[in-house]
């Protein structure tokens, strides 16, 4: 090597860690990986190295995808740049140019954008169907039909889909499925258990879990992961490193955060149906033993003045997202479900007063006190 300092300055003394015994996983922020030679790169085309090029594998990702894939009890999964990326790579790893695929109604209106506005540049159509009526689901099959879509509790509204019934359907017509297990995390529900293909999830949200990371993870069958990865590398919506390494870490508190945040979730749905400036509230029932979720949704068209309302809401944030530590309420009108056509809208509730509440981790006390003071401050 070359003694002079521009040189040095590039070439910066490597050590090896092969032999570092660290108690966490390393950050393997490096956009490749060296070769020794000729034969060294070969070897990673032969299956003999894992990795070549992050966009194609990295230590951090793999592992993000693994740890997902275990604790959905499923065989393989990879992860993605975020959520939106990997249902797009799901729908994808099972339906092309012709296919049709059949969606829920009452979906997340990121996802309905993909799947409604998108997809139909890949050539891909998508029926979308009251998941409520099974009868309706079958009705709308048709011979390219592909794929079942929908969530396992839905966004806004916290319905409950039924599970079984999507994988019946799906076997009598030889179809696939694909649920998004963001709001109910594996803590609550498994859904390649009841027979899922295919479980997707915004690591953005509870997996990450602080608000400071955007991510997506898909898992699953084994073969159709491995063409999921193939769409990953390919059309470029590889996670960072760093940014899994992040979502790796909120995996390990979990479980401890959605058993407070589904507690507190409870009181404050408790709470809020007895308050008579409240017109609806949100809340799944029988999720899991272990609770029903950290998202409540409460209706107050009606009752209240909904500028009125968010300006009375004290140190809760007002943010288009979910599911951080902070307790925190988003509006789905203008947000997350605004792209929806008026009539889905009002045909699915997402009214003027709806209003989304991500239940965080403090004192159920404080929580439930702030929003019915702010319901006080804003009633008509």
């Amino acid at each position: 090597m070359g003694q002079n300092f521009d040189t040095k300055s590039v070439h910066l003394a490597l050590k090896d860690t092969n032999n570092v015994d660290s108690k966490v996983t390393p950050i393997y922020q490096t956009s490749a990986f060296k070769f020794t030679d000729l034969e060294d790169l070969e070897n990673f085309y032969k299956g003999k190295k894992d990795y070549l090029y992050s966009r194609v594998g990295n230590p951090n990702t793999d592992e993000l995808g693994s740890a997902v894939a275990q604790l959905e009890e499923a065989p393989k999964g990879v992860a993605t740049s975020s959520g939106l990326s990997a249902i797009l790579v799901g729908v994808l790893a099972v339906a092309k140019a012709g296919d049709h695929v059949i969606a829920s109604t009452d979906i997340y209106g990121g996802t309905y954008q993909l799947l409604a506005n998108e997809l139909v540049d890949f050539g891909i159509e998508v029926s979308f169907v009251n998941f409520e009526k099974p009868s309706e689901v079958e009705n709308n099959i048709k011979e390219n039909t592909k794929l079942i879509y929908s969530e396992s509790i839905t966004n806004p509204l916290l319905r409950i889909e039924d599970l079984k019934e999507i994988v019946k359907i799906a076997k009598r017509n030889n179809l696939y499925t694909m649920i998004d297990n963001t709001f109910a995390t594996p803590y609550l529900c498994q859904p390649y258990l009841d027979g899922i293909d295919l479980v997707v999830h915004s690591a953005t949200k509870y997996l990450g879990g602080h608000s400071d990371v955007t991510a997506g993870v898909l898992v699953g069958r084994e073969e159709l992961i491995d063409k999921a990865k193939s769409k990953v590398v390919n059309i470029g919506t590889n996670l960072s490193p760093f940014d899994a390494w992040l979502a790796c870490r909120g995996i390990k508190t979990l479980s401890v955060r959605m058993e407070r945040q589904s507690k507190n979730a409870q009181d404050l749905a408790d709470s809020l149906r007895k308050n008579e400036g409240v017109a609806k509230v949100y809340y799944p029932a029988d999720v899991s033993t272990k609770g029903n979720g950290a998202i409540v949704s409460i209706d107050i068209t009606g009752f209240c003045d909904i500028e009125k309302f968010f300006q009375s809401l004290s140190w809760v944030k007002i943010v288009p997202t979910l599911a951080g530590v902070e307790t925190s309420v988003s509006y789905p009108l203008s947000t997350s479900h605004r792209a929806l056509p008026k009539e889905s809208q009002i045909e699915l509730g997402i009214t003027e007063g709806l209003v989304r509440i991500s239940v965080g981790i403090e004192d159920a006390k404080d929580i439930i006190q702030v929003f019915e003071q702010a319901i006080a401050e804003s009633r008509k």
